[in-house]
């Protein structure tokens, strides 16, 4: 909320008021009081909820709508003198065919100019192409041909990094999923690339865009241990980003992006377990996750977020809190089937939602209809992590025979795969064969010496099964499950 409050703050008066006016003529009673308990009174979210008489998810609701709402009032304000720009560059043949050479010439270098001042660089290609013509039979005319041609340059530049940067977080999908070493020597390369188009150019963009990559690279890729000496860390990183974003900040691309630079100093906080700071980012990037899930895949891997939901969740013992809310965060959210891995992430973050609710079967539901819905046989791994999970919930509404085929199919999977690329799985089966078996005698002492080994281990992929909070009340529930099976099978011998 701080964040928030802030910026309503910082409001003018005629800005508030206007805003204010929308919120009350839209029959939004309650926004429009929020706006102004936050503006002119010092309250607590607690009180503010009592006066409102709301409950925490309405209220999230709504301070997330409000803040939708300061956004685009505050993006048509910033849109007025740039359309007016635009306009005029739209217009610009009309100069060019109806004054004198001297007014035309005048016109093209005072836009270009403004262009330069409102950094709508993409518009100078019109200009010089046309001041290139005015100037055919003067010596400036190799000045603009060079100015043309080097603007032409510069924006199939940035689009190379913007299509550079969306093939990095496509391939790091895949990499997340596998661990392929050869998906990450795409990643290498495509760090490299980024590196050499960025250094082509003395540019803002494109070293917005190669931060996006970097950073995340650092973090989950390379590893900022690995750090040379000629390098930026990745604090400088985000100050140098923060002084762009505040010297161009009519600039509507960096007005989003914003958004996702807060996304990456949550997870340069949480990857350094610096969680006190990491949680001034994580309230303002959960109120918007279902627009970075939606919206921003093209710029960073964004449903990694819902990894970072998790892990707070477990270190908060939070995690039976996060049903109720997913069903409010993500209530416009459309699941993308192309984008598997997203796909994948996002359902399985939906069923630890209901598992930790205790809703078991809701959770089948949603990894059944995965493994029917998308094909991951590309990703074996995943397929194997996601039928485990499923073979947990099968045991939780004890229909032992579906576990007892599914559980059949992991082990083949393993076999396939090998026991030492997919331990953690194995250990999983071990504890939920033990949990089914008919002996009764010491389950609890062999379902217990096996978890620390499971928590032992290091895993370099995305493994559900790490995210299963795994302590007394878990091993109490399994054995209490009093489940007809087959006989305990040490997988081992």
């Amino acid at each position: 909320m701080a964040k928030l409050k802030n910026i309503i703050k910082q409001l003018s008066d005629k800005d508030y008021q206007a805003i204010y006016d929308s919120l009350i003529s839209g029959n939004a009673e309650k926004s429009a009081h929020l706006l102004k308990a936050m503006r002119e009174r010092q309250l607590s979210e607690n009180k503010v909820m009592v006066e409102l008489e709301v409950n925490a998810n309405a209220y999230y609701t709504m301070r997330s709508r409000l803040s939708q709402k300061i956004e685009e009032y505050l993006i048509q304000q910033m849109e007025s003198p740039r359309t007016d720009l635009l306009r005029k560059v739209a217009n610009i043949n009309e100069v060019f065919f109806t004054n004198k050479k001297t007014i035309a010439i005048a016109t093209l270098r005072k836009l270009e100019k403004e262009l330069i001042e409102a950094d709508l660089v993409g518009e100078l290609p019109t200009i010089y192409k046309l001041l290139k013509r005015l100037h055919l039979h003067s010596p400036e005319y190799f000045q603009f041909s060079q100015l043309y041609n080097r603007h032409i340059a510069y924006m199939l530049a940035v689009d190379k990094a913007e299509d550079v940067v969306a093939d990095y977080f496509k391939k790091y999908g895949n990499y997340f999923l596998t661990a392929d070493l050869t998906e990450k020597m795409s990643l290498d390369l495509l760090i490299r690339e980024i590196h050499s188009i960025a250094n082509l150019y003395e540019s803002h963009r494109l070293y917005v865009y190669k931060s996006c990559m970097v950073v995340f690279h650092r973090l989950f890729v390379e590893g900022e241990e690995n750090l040379q000496p000629e390098e930026e860390s990745i604090e400088d990183i985000f100050s140098r980003v923060q002084d762009i974003f505040d010297r161009y900040n009519l600039d509507p691309v960096y007005y989003h992006l914003n958004l996702l630079f807060e996304f990456l100093k949550l997870e340069y906080y949480n990857h350094y377990k610096v969680f006190k700071q990491a949680e001034r980012y994580f309230e303002e990037v959960n109120d918007a996750a279902s627009n970075l899930l939606v919206n921003y895949p093209y710029y960073t891997f964004s449903i990694r977020f819902l990894i970072a939901k998790l892990e707070r969740s477990m270190r908060m013992g939070t995690e039976a809190e996060l049903h109720s809310e997913q069903k409010e965060l993500f209530a416009d959210y459309e699941p993308d089937l192309n984008n598997i891995p997203q796909h994948i992430i996002y359902t399985v973050y939906c069923a630890l939602c209901s598992y930790y609710v205790g809703r078991y079967e809701e959770a089948a539901k949603l990894l059944n209809n995965l493994i029917n819905d998308v094909s991951l046989k590309k990703y074996p791994l995943a397929q194997m992590e996601v039928k485990a999970l499923l073979c947990l919930q099968y045991c939780m509404v004890k229909d032992i025979d579906l576990f007892n085929q599914l559980s059949n199919s992991v082990q083949r999977n393993i076999r396939i795969i090998g026991k030492d690329a997919c331990g953690n799985v194995l250990i999983f089966l071990k504890i939920l064969r033990i949990a089914v078996s008919e002996a009764k005698k010491e389950k609890h002492k062999k379902i217990s010496a096996l978890i620390p080994r499971f928590k032992s281990l290091t895993v370099n992929y995305f493994a559900p099964t790490t995210y299963i909070r795994m302590d007394e009340k878990f091993v109490e529930r399994l054995i209490a499950l009093e489940i007809q099976g087959g006989p305990y099978v040490d997988d081992d011998d």
